[in-house]
């Protein structure tokens, strides 16, 4: 392994050079089954042909231009996305390259639309705990997990936490004269795959409505089809004011994207926000693919069909060692009753190997491509099942 790179990652000892489909290939020749997909990056699978085509011969015409200007395949990009997030009532869109930059853009839209409509003083933005929203300073300031916030401090002030799923904490901290946005995940993803109670989000829609705050859906993680809806917001029949979308956005080429509903969509005027590299065609013609594939009438039944194909395998085994599976579509959460990671570790040295993700000390992370087949799904359950 090349000792040249900073030791933030707490890597597995592989190296890979190609991938087809939803298997890797290392440096040795081994193959490996990938359930996880680069954290939900790499939707289409690993060397799609559409992806490669269209990002090939984007690459051959126009690499970058700045954004004084358009060009045409990042507008046909970005018409499409804004169509693909109508069942969301999303509007217009800004274009980003990672999760990280999308959720920053989206508290600058809060903070901005409080300060116009309210004045001073109405900037603090709500989250929960448990959520995960980047890495940045800001980002972090969001993210409702300790453990992610020693040593980097001070952090971006006015950011406050509230436990999931309980609707009077809600109700309580969601305060009209200090609270400008509550920001959620519709599914929390690296805490442990924990979906939010219809419940708890019409409690959400109705409160933030009521007192006029923004109501922002980080789906870096759960859109773009992974829960079996383009939008997971979709399932609970909301319409966010903001949506934040990267990770599988670009099908493994860095996107992501900040969009706005009707009362957000004028916010940002001309200097108000930027990104050099936001909307680069060579992503945007990435994206025109991922967003043709995943929008094809039946497809997101496919996902939702090959999530419950997981849960009925999963069930069939009757085993001790798996206590609960949650999630929708193909991001799902395995509990077990020992540490995941050293079944990652297993996963690797099996013949094929099995490449999948953890959330949590004792939850495997499912995330497996859009495309992989039944058949796959089945050999590496099965690998999963002899593992455990």
């Amino acid at each position: 392994m090349s000792n040249v790179f900073m030791n933030t990652y707490n890597r597995l000892p592989v190296k890979f050079v190609k991938g087809e489909g939803a298997w890797l290939t290392d440096i040795d020749g081994k193959k490996y089954l990938d359930l996880g997909s680069g954290i939900a990056v790499n939707c289409l699978g690993h060397a799609n042909p559409a992806l490669v085509k269209a990002i090939a011969e984007q690459a051959g015409k126009l690499n970058h231009v700045c954004n004084y200007y358009q060009t045409d395949v990042t507008a046909t990009f970005a018409e499409k996305l804004v169509a693909a997030c109508s069942g969301g009532g999303m509007k217009k869109v800004f274009l980003a390259n990672s999760g990280a930059e999308a959720n920053e853009g989206a508290c600058k839209i809060a903070r901005k639309y409080s300060l116009a409509k309210y004045g001073k003083g109405r900037h603090t933005i709500v989250s929960l705990k448990g959520s995960f929203h980047g890495r940045t300073i800001t980002t972090l300031s969001a993210t409702g997990q300790e453990h992610f916030h020693k040593d980097f401090g001070p952090y971006t002030e006015g950011f406050l936490f509230v436990q999931s799923g309980d609707i009077d904490a809600l109700d309580r901290a969601l305060d009209k004269n200090s609270v400008a946005a509550f920001l959620a995940e519709p599914i929390q993803g690296e805490s442990g795959i924990h979906p939010q109670t219809k419940e708890y989000m019409d409690a959400a829609v109705k409160l933030c409505a009521e007192r006029d705050i923004l109501l922002i859906m980080d789906e870096i993680q759960t859109g773009v089809g992974r829960t079996g809806s383009f939008l997971a917001c979709e399932a609970y029949n909301i319409k966010p004011d903001v949506v934040t979308l990267a990770k599988g956005l670009g099908g493994g080429i860095p996107v992501g994207a900040v969009l706005a509903g009707e009362k957000t969509q004028d916010v940002f005027q001309i200097g108000d926000h930027g990104s050099t590299f936001g909307g680069n065609p060579v992503a945007a013609a990435a994206g025109c693919v991922v967003l043709d594939t995943v929008t094809k009438v039946g497809f997101m039944e496919g996902l939702t069909a090959k999530g419950n194909k997981i849960k009925e395998i999963i069930a069939s085994w009757n085993s001790s060692a798996v206590k609960e599976v949650r999630g929708r579509g193909l991001m799902l959460g395995i509990d077990i009753d020992k540490e995941a990671w050293p079944l990652l570790e297993a996963g690797l040295k099996n013949d094929p190997g099995l490449l999948m993700l953890t959330a949590g000390k004792q939850t495997l992370r499912l995330l497996p491509p859009y495309i992989i087949s039944d058949a796959e799904l089945e050999q590496g359950l099965e690998i999963v099942r002899q593992l455990l």
